[in-house]
């Protein structure tokens, strides 16, 4: 089965990567350069288990720029191109899914277009109507950075928006791909998969926040703030997962899906998906103030990226946290060895980590690492367990 996918990023690659082991894939995209990485067997994004799974297994997997040729032959057709939060208009850019699916329509009618981009609700419908077809689907993904191959071949469930006979096969190639057994298949209507997306990352996005307002509770009180968390997490009802305090929540997902779903909340009555959006604002300017308190010359930020093994500087919590220590007037240094220039954030960036160290009066990491034990002294960090 030839099977198009479009977008050679977190979500294409990895739904490429899964659906290639059993299928003939097309992966597109409009970098040149992507395209020529992956058909040299490479990963253009950082991910090791991803970068290792393309190199070694025998893939039937090859990329182009010609999004046409792609389509034509296809029985399904992923959708996985961006669609950045557009703040001028409250909602996802969704122009280039829009794009991508009236020219897999008008190239090959009979394709099953699969959205796995992330979307407003009502989008899929108002897409049907455009097009004239109802072979268009939403099919979310719930990839971790970093841990994207991972998840798709261990998904926690598999979730379309339709159900009908080209959701159904296409459910099963999913499944097929996976290395789980048994994973949950569940099919639901257009608008409620659509939600199921923004609600989950939204209770990912609160829970997130109210961590970290524990933590600056704690921090304000001269409490111990991992003492805390250990007997609120006894509770079965709250566990001891995803609660190690951090500067707030960031990457591809969480900050532009909570403010869609803020948006999509317009004319219904709420409090709580406003205030996760705002307690991750108000969590950066906290940390910033404690690391002014300090009354440093030179702040360094210690990397860039949200999670381990992630090259992701895209809406990354210590950007705002960089900005109010900036505006404080204080001098600010960025290590990031990936980062491909000199300045971020109209900041010096540095790739020396022993000039980086001795240079800084304060090192700000989002994350503990083993390469600052000898700095110990000058890091203000909040991960009280040492991990992701």
């Amino acid at each position: 089965m030839k099977i198009a996918v479009f977008g050679i990023g977190y979500v294409g690659l990895s739904n490429a990567a899964l659906l290639a082991q059993h299928n003939n894939v097309v992966a597109v995209d409009l970098s040149a350069d992507r395209v020529a990485q992956i058909n040299a067997r490479t990963s253009p994004i950082e991910e090791a288990a991803l970068s290792k799974w393309l190199a070694e297994q025998p893939l039937q997997l090859s990329a182009t720029t010609d999004g046409k040729a792609a389509c034509e032959g296809a029985e399904f057709v992923i959708v996985a191109t961006p669609t950045d939060y557009d703040p001028q208009s409250d909602f996802f850019d969704t122009s280039s899914v829009e794009q991508v699916l009236a020219l897999a329509h008008k190239t090959n009618p009979d394709a099953a277009l699969v959205v796995k981009s992330t979307v407003p609700v009502g989008f899929v419908s108002r897409m049907r109507a455009a097009l004239g077809s109802e072979n268009i689907f939403f099919c979310p993904e719930f990839l971790r950075e970093g841990q994207a191959l991972y998840d798709n071949l261990h998904p926690s469930r598999i979730v379309v928006g339709a159900d009908t006979q080209a959701a159904r096969i296409f459910a099963q190639l999913m499944a097929d791909g996976a290395e789980k057994a048994d994973v949950p298949i569940l099919f639901t209507g257009a608008e409620e998969a659509e939600s199921i997306k923004l609600f989950a990352n939204t209770y990912l996005a609160m829970r997130v926040a109210f961590f970290n307002e524990l933590d600056s509770y704690a921090m304000a009180q001269g409490m111990d703030t991992r003492q805390i968390i250990d007997g609120i997490g006894l509770d079965p009802r709250i566990g001891t997962h995803y609660n190690n305090p951090s500067f707030g929540y960031g990457g591809y997902c969480l900050p532009k899906d909570t403010k869609q779903l803020l948006a999509n909340f317009s004319d219904v009555p709420q409090n709580l998906m406003r205030a996760v959006v705002q307690a991750n604002k108000t969590r950066k300017e906290f940390i910033a103030a404690q690391v002014i308190a300090r009354n440093p010359d030179t702040v360094g930020i210690h990397r860039l990226a949200m999670k381990e093994g992630s090259d992701n500087f895209r809406q990354t919590s210590v950007r705002g946290v960089i900005r109010e220590i900036r505006d404080a007037g204080i001098r600010v240094l960025v290590f990031e060895p990936s980062l491909d220039k000199k300045k971020f954030m109209g900041c010096e960036v540095v790739t020396d980590l022993d000039a980086f160290k001795a240079q800084s009066d304060v090192i700000v990491a989002n994350r503990a690492a083993p390469e600052l034990d000898d700095v110990d002294g000058k890091v203000f960090t909040r991960d009280i367990f040492g991990v992701s």
